[in-house]
């Protein structure tokens, strides 16, 4: 039996191993921490809706369910051309015909963000850290709060910007719950012109409505120089006093990834073909935001769009074995798509080549996405059916 390796316990990587193991091959996946974390839920942990525990799922209980070898110990190396894995035990993973990469981007680095700032996007504690300093402005009763995100010129795709609007309507929801938001200053801060245009322009129109009813102020357009205890920089000379900064920075590639040998685009992602091959890499893949995605210039690396990459992979990988010339793009499945919550409702938005839409959920919105955290734990431990597509 052909043996794969899948390095990264992301939504990549767990689609991975599932879906190759549907094709009845050995897989192994490695993954520097023991748990699948479900991002898109953790927006809840600032508000005290939900905690870590809630949005992650044993990666050894989703090993059981679907038969995979699991490893825990974080990559130290990858030598492409010889296909060996370095761990930090200092083991070497040598013996595998094909490797899946899916360990993810790193993070671009700004003055003072790692020592003054928290992210929803980055270290899982890191969500906890946020419940945590709220919950100190809320004791205290008032206070500025300051939430953003981040660009990366060289790959516009690298952007996580959902998830800081999130949040940020989030607390604008728990902090009127609690009956003191008008002790609180909120601000969204972003350097582009028009943050969020991925989306569309009639999301956009929609998104500045949001803003005005919610009360939250802005800061856009001027290039963010370096975070302080108190506050934000600008290269305008401005600062934004800040209690609570969260920033939500732009990926770049992934650094181990940078010393393998693979092709990479100038932000550091692999690049691959639209069935995520490497050229003059036979048996080695790029999937989730390890690949440079392709695609128009409103594309977004998004879970869904990782997913349907592994499990595009796993069918190339089976027919590439059976010496079948039949292989899955990702690009007919290139899109945004989301519910981007409020706490109290949500929007759901879709962006195609077509164009943009984003259509208000008020209530059953917020319940939508939780059912949806309840869906993706389940269906990932074989619990519960999948649905098509997903």
């Amino acid at each position: 039996m052909k043996k794969v390796l899948v390095l990264g316990g992301g939504f990549a990587g767990v689609e991975a191993a599932i879906y190759l193991r549907k094709q009845e091959l050995e897989v192994t996946l490695v993954s520097d921490r023991d748990f699948f974390y479900i991002y898109p839920t953790s927006i809840w942990i600032p508000t005290g809706e939900a905690t870590m525990e809630d949005v992650s799922v044993p990666l050894d209980e989703l090993a059981f369910a679907h038969g995979f070898q699991l490893i825990v110990d974080p990559v130290t190396a990858l030598d492409a051309k010889a296909k060996k894995v370095t761990l930090q035990s200092g083991r070497v993973l040598d013996e595998y015909e094909y490797i899946v990469v899916a360990m993810g981007q790193e993070k671009i680095k700004l003055e003072g963000m790692e020592a003054h700032s928290l992210s929803i996007c980055g270290k899982p504690e890191e969500a906890t850290a946020l419940h945590e300093k709220l919950d100190a402005l809320v004791q205290k009763g008032h206070g500025k709060i300051a939430m953003g995100f981040g660009g990366n010129p060289k790959d516009t795709s690298a952007v996580r910007g959902g998830p800081a609007f999130e949040v940020l309507f989030n607390v604008d929801t728990y902090l009127k719950g609690k009956g003191i938001r008008d002790n609180f200053e909120l601000t969204f801060f972003a350097p582009m012109e028009k943050p969020g245009q991925k989306m569309g322009d009639k999301a956009l129109v929609m998104m500045d409505k949001m803003f005005k009813m919610t009360h939250i102020n802005k800061k856009i357009g001027v290039k963010i120089t370096a975070f302080e205890e108190d506050g934000i920089l600008f290269e305008d000379g401005t600062k934004l006093e800040s209690d609570l900064t969260m920033f939500i920075s732009a990926g770049v590639g992934h650094s181990i990834i940078a010393e393998s040998g693979l092709p990479l685009s100038d932000a550091g992602f692999v690049v691959t073909n639209e069935y995520n091959e490497i050229e003059g890499f036979e048996g080695i893949y790029a999937i989730g935001d390890t690949a440079s995605l392709m695609g128009p210039e409103w594309r977004a690396k998004q879970g869904h769009v990782a997913e349907v990459m592994a499990r595009n992979v796993a069918y190339n990988i089976f027919q590439h074995m059976q010496r079948i010339d039949s292989k899955h793009s990702y690009m007919e499945h290139l899109n945004i798509l989301c519910v981007m919550d409020t706490g109290n409702g949500a929007a759901f938005v879709y962006r195609d080549n077509k164009g943009g839409k984003m259509i208000p959920m008020p209530i059953v919105g917020h319940w939508m996405k939780k059912g949806w955290g309840w869906y993706c734990r389940n269906s990932k431990l074989g619990k519960i059916p999948r649905l098509p597509g997903m």
